[in-house]
């Protein structure tokens, strides 16, 4: 049975290529209509599921289900799916237009018909006036939506974009990510999108599905990735979260306490069951965000340490803080605050005090 509002389900799907597993049996749920991010550093296993969706990749292992229908034998051509790749794929001998167009001529659609279609596609993705170029002639950028265009043209159920944005440079990236988004939102297609960088993510993703070594380790919003690790590995790799590693005390309520080199910090564990029922003496890290972090003792007394600052770095919008704190300063953390015109008037080797509140303090398991 297909469940309500998804599109496509991976269920127990895994890969292996003779003894090397690069997949675990994995499970991931796509809803129609959303925009999904798979993201992992190298080797994590994106890539693959990507190519397994798409019917590039037999599967070891598991089902694919769309509609409630298991896909796995099908072939690609009979997938109601596109793929964009990171090199855009485009026919050199052909123009932008006949590049766009060539799906709907492989299907035996009329010349009239095609015509047409490739005009509003090529008028979505704003490049109706380089019909006539070819792709030696045009940007990256504008070669990147060439293959979005062909890719929408065929009114597939799902797009699947395999780090499409890789080769721009930084400046172009951004108004492609956003360009994406927009594209996305007009013609209310499911894009699946492959990365390892975890800003490009954020940015556009509805949903965003963590992995590392052939695993999910947490599938959430980029709220709840970002704000709401679930394991060290995500702490580590989603941005530049401080990490702070002790034993797990006592726990009441919604709140546990961790003894660490810095003192015993109280911590959020809302969501967390397994950290509610962890046995007392457990390793585990607290984390919270540089950007949570304000100067100061708080009125309360929780979580607040003094220490010397060890490094100020100015990064336009804000400003970063190196801070040593605990016995011999070997415990360090990060602040980050909004930078000010007038600058911010702390140096290396001044003594600071620092606060973070409890409940943007995340508990997670070593």
């Amino acid at each position: 049975m297909k469940s309500s509002g998804i599109l496509l389900e991976l269920q127990g799907v895994s890969k292996s290529y003779g003894a090397v597993k690069v997949l675990e049996a994995v499970d991931l749920a796509v809803r129609d209509g959303e925009f999904i991010t798979i993201l992992g550093p190298s080797g994590s296993g994106k890539t693959t599921i990507l190519r397994m969706i798409g019917g590039f990749t037999q599967p070891s292992g598991g089902q694919i289900l769309l509609d409630g229908k298991d896909i796995v034998a099908q072939p690609i051509n009979r997938r109601p799916f596109n793929t964009v790749f990171q090199d855009y794929a485009l026919f050199p001998h052909m123009t932008v237009a006949a590049n766009v167009g060539y799906g709907l001529r492989v299907r035996g659609e009329a010349r009239d018909e095609i015509a047409r279609r490739v005009k509003e596609a090529l008028a979505l993705v704003q490049l109706g006036d380089l019909a006539e170029r070819y792709p030696s002639q045009i940007s990256g950028g504008q070669r990147q939506r060439v293959a979005l265009a062909r890719a929408i043209i065929c009114q597939p159920r799902l797009i699947l974009l395999d780090e499409p944005l890789a080769a721009l440079d930084l400046a172009l990236r951004r108004q492609m990510q956003e360009f994406l988004k927009e594209i996305q939102r007009q013609i209310r297609t499911t894009f699946l999108f492959v990365t390892h960088d975890q800003e490009e993510a954020i940015a556009m993703a509805d949903r965003i599905c963590v992995m590392n070594e052939g695993r999910i380790l947490q599938l959430g919003s980029a709220h709840d990735v970002y704000y709401r690790p679930t394991s060290e590995f995500v702490a580590r790799f989603f941005g530049e979260n401080n990490l702070i590693e002790g034993r797990l005390e006592e726990s009441q309520g919604e709140w546990r306490w961790i003894a660490t080199p810095i003192g015993r910090l109280r911590c959020a564990v809302d969501g967390q069951p397994e950290l509610a029922t962890a046995t007392r003496g457990r390793r585990a890290f607290a984390v919270f965000r540089p950007e949570s972090v304000a100067a100061g003792a708080p009125a309360g007394g929780d979580n607040h340490v003094e220490g010397t600052v060890t490094h100020v770095s100015f990064g336009g919008a804000s400003t970063s803080i190196s801070l040593s704190v605990g016995e011999g300063g070997r415990t360090k953390f990060l602040l980050r605050w909004p930078s000010r015109a007038e600058g911010v008037s702390i140096s290396p080797g001044q003594r600071m005090a620092a606060h973070w509140r409890p409940t943007d303090c995340r508990l997670v398991l070593a």
